[in-house]
This record gives structure tokens, sequence and C-alpha cells, in this order.
């Protein structure tokens, strides 16, 4: 359902009303107040959440520093260049495979293979350092990101991008797993409960095979809730390679809020989510 608001009209709208109607369109209602369901808490920390602790977290660079503060065991993907002008990679020594993205922003993927072609990462990367998810979107913590490129390691092996396990983190726990495969070809996707049960779920992406848990699930497990004990929620992104795990990032907005969403997993993640009370997460503004 969509409303009848020009485009241009929603973007000028105040916050609260943008994301009410984006929510709407996106969702065919509006958000409840209080909200209830796990996507109506993410569209009310947009709005409201303006503690640092989920400023951080738009900024890859300020992500992996905070998963070695927590935990300086994990294995963070080594940063092997940032700035602003890709030229500066020209006659760079890299790997073999690299990794190209914005610090600032998500779903912006380059992966890189030898010596850089500075002509095509221009082309690759020509509105990249813009920062479009604040201004048509409203979400904020992007908005508090260094607008920067980072070149990273390449993890994985023979060239393989690894499954992606994002684990939702309601308090301190995971409350779910989610596996993404073949995010740069047939992408499929999975859940889990913790103890490895398939959920099933309606959604968008194609859900993948039933597979055997990774050798390194209760690392994971481990890692996610270290990594997410400070927070009322967040996503740990993690990659098991060779059977060790590995830091990705920290979401703050699953979807931005805005995703199809499984409306009992909806209701279910939602129930799981204590949020901190207004006055908390305006304080320190």
């Amino acid at each position: 359902m969509r409303s009848r608001i020009p485009e241009a009209a929603v973007l000028r709208l105040p916050l609260p009303l943008k994301r009410a109607v984006l929510f709407r369109r996106a969702h065919g209602r509006w958000p409840a107040r209080p909200p209830r369901t796990f996507t109506e808490k993410v569209n009310w920390r947009v709005v409201h959440d303006r503690r640092p602790l989920i400023g951080q977290l738009g900024d890859k660079l300020a992500m992996k520093e905070y998963a070695l503060e927590v935990l300086p065991s994990v294995h963070v993907p080594r940063v092997l260049w940032t700035g602003t002008d890709v030229a500066e990679l020209a006659g760079a020594v890299l790997p073999e495979r690299w990794v190209l993205k914005p610090n600032h922003g998500t779903m912006r993927v380059h992966v890189g293979t030898g010596a850089p072609d500075v002509a095509h990462l221009r082309h690759v990367t020509r509105d990249w350092l813009d920062e479009p998810l604040y201004r048509s979107r409203g979400e904020w913590v992007y908005s508090q990101a260094r607008r920067l490129l980072l070149v990273e390691e390449f993890l994985g092996a023979d060239g393989e991008v690894p499954a992606d396990h994002k684990l939702m983190v309601f308090g301190g726990r995971v409350r779910l797993v989610q596996v993404d495969s073949g995010r740069f070809g047939a992408h499929r996707r999975r859940l889990y409960t913790p103890d490895w049960q398939p959920v099933d779920v309606d959604e968008a992406v194609a859900a993948g095979p039933v597979t055997p848990p990774p050798a390194s699930l209760p690392a994971m497990v481990r890692t996610a809730e270290q990594l997410g004990r400070a927070f009322d929620f967040v996503r740990v992104d993690l990659y098991d390679v060779a059977g060790e795990v590995w830091f990705g990032e920290l979401t703050a907005y699953p979807g931005g809020g805005l995703d199809r969403f499984d409306p009992e997993l909806d209701r279910v993640l939602g129930a799981q989510w204590q949020l901190p009370p207004r006055s908390a997460v305006r304080a320190r503004q």
C-alpha cells in the first residue's frame, strides 16, 4: 500500500512523520504506539534512539574498534586502506582478493582481484561517498559515520564468499540466527533457533537448504552475546572461516525496519525486545 504523498514531499517531512509514511508503504499499516512488533521497534529506534552506543553502528571502522575493545580475542578483518579517492590505490600492493566498501553505508560491496584498476573503481564507487540512508529514510546512525572508503582483507578460501551468519541478540541473548549464502549471486536465506532448529518464514529472499550447524556455532553464540551485551537489541554479523569465528559488523536497523518481514516472526521477536525509556535514549544529545 503506497501513500499518495509525492516522494519529494515525503523527504521533507519531519522524521517521525516521514518514518510513519515509509512504514505504512512497506507494511500496509501505521506503526503502533507504543511499538509492539520487531519492525515497529526498529522504526522507534530510528526516530528516537540517539545514544552514542547506537550512533557508532553506522561506522564500519568504529564497529571494528568496538569489537576489539569488548572482545580483544575476536578475529577482525584487517583494514588495508582508507580514503576518499581510489586513485590512491594506484600501484597499491594488495592480496589476490580484497574487498572495497564505504565506511558509512550498507549494501555496497566490491570484491576485487589483483592489482586495483583505478578507472574501474572510480566507476564502481562514483556515488559511494554520498549518504542516502539518512536523507531518504532517516536512518540516523549513517549520519554519524565518517564518509570514507575502505579496503579490507577478503575472508574465505578459493575465492568463495563465506556464508554470513547474522545473530539477533536481545538483552545479551541470541534468539535467532539468520544465514545468508550466495550474497553476490543466487541469494538464499535460512533461519534457525540458537540450537539450530530451522524456522520457516514467509519473506522475499528464497529459502536456503537446511544445513548442519557450523562447527563454530557455540563460539559464534558466545561471541555474539559478548558483543551484544550492552545493547537492548543488536544484530551481530559473523563468519565461520575454517572453523574460526570472524567479526563482520553490528547492525542497528536490520532492513531499516522497512523490508518485508514474516508477520508471526515480527510479533515473536518484538516480544523479545525491551526498549529503553525515551528519556534514556535522548539524555546525551
